[in-house]
């Protein structure tokens, strides 16, 4: 039990350095592709959904302005931020596209991770990424097509049903499970984290081994981008929390939420609804530098 919890703990460890030693040596990675990146990513949301009760939405209800604040920043400031920053660095029309894209998903199970580590309040990260999730249906496919409409035409339509098939299929397959089956998902569940946190280490690394070359020749502008995003999902989502809240703890968890995004979501949206398999490179960058955010925000954010 205490390797898969140090499996869990240090999932930002884990994502940094496969992903280092991905684009030394991207063979190691790259056999994980294809659909083997859509299952993997369906594999973490049956995950998430294991580990969620009917009465975790329950917590939604107690406390909604937290989680309202947290879903209204994460849908309105990221979205704008990818856009303005895929604009201003004039991003090459497959970064741009995947830039916004990244920043219109919603708030990944690894925020979870790093608001547990800087013992903030866990049970409000869980609720904020469970509603964001399955908030994800509609406003990921949205406001994708509106910011990327000044790029190309997007398939408005088909992000909707990837989103559908891969996030709330097995999500609420999960809830099923975890109702009638409690027996048997209890046992399940403690290895329902780790399995998560290794997929998600799979189709980074592989997304990242497969784009080495385009990374390293022409990404310096899309990592800057991404950095900036990140930074100001933290900053801003905490400035804008605690103007609300007028409370630390509670912005604090509410600035990983929204300086958090599901990566692979972006990653697997990009594989399955654009062409040009460069789309997909934002969403694992994007997951690498979170990571190493949310790293340091454990030390500064970390309550006694």
């Amino acid at each position: 039990m205490e390797k898969i919890v140090f499996i869990t703990r240090y999932f930002p460890l884990w994502v940094i350095s496969l992903s280092l030693l991905s684009l030394y040596n991207p063979t190691i990675f790259i056999w994980f592709s294809g659909d083997m990146i859509t299952y993997g990513l369906a594999g973490i949301m049956l995950a998430m959904g294991l580990t969620l009760k009917i009465s975790d939405f329950k917590q939604i209800l107690k406390t909604p302005l937290w989680v309202l604040i947290g879903l209204i920043l994460q849908y309105t400031l990221m979205p704008f931020l990818g856009w303005y920053l895929a604009k201003t660095f004039d991003l090459p029309t497959f970064f741009a596209v995947g830039l916004i894209l990244v920043s219109c998903c919603p708030g990944g199970t690894a925020s979870n991770v790093i608001v547990y580590l800087a013992n903030t309040n866990l049970a409000l990260s869980i609720s904020m990424t469970t509603l964001s999730t399955l908030s994800a249906i509609i406003f990921t496919p949205f406001l994708t097509s509106l910011y990327s409409g000044t790029y190309l035409e997007v398939d408005s339509f088909g992000l909707f049903i990837s989103t559908f098939k891969v996030v709330l299929i097995p999500i609420v397959t999960g809830i099923i499970l975890n109702f009638f089956l409690p027996k048997l998902t209890n046992k399940i569940i403690p290895f329902a984290p780790p399995m998560a946190v290794v997929l998600i280490c799979l189709i980074v690394a592989s997304i990242i081994g497969q784009g080495k070359e385009i990374i390293i020749n022409s990404g310096l502008s899309l990592i800057i981008a991404l950095i900036i995003l990140h930074f100001s999902g933290f900053l801003f989502g905490f400035i804008f929390s605690y103007l609300l809240t007028k409370n630390k703890i509670i912005s604090k968890t509410i600035s990983i939420e929204v300086g958090m995004q599901n990566s692979g979501l972006g990653a697997v949206l990009a594989k399955e609804n654009f062409t040009n398999p460069s789309t997909a490179i934002p969403s694992a960058i994007s997951s690498l530098i979170h990571s190493i955010f949310g790293s340091i925000f454990v030390v500064l954010f970390k309550e006694k």
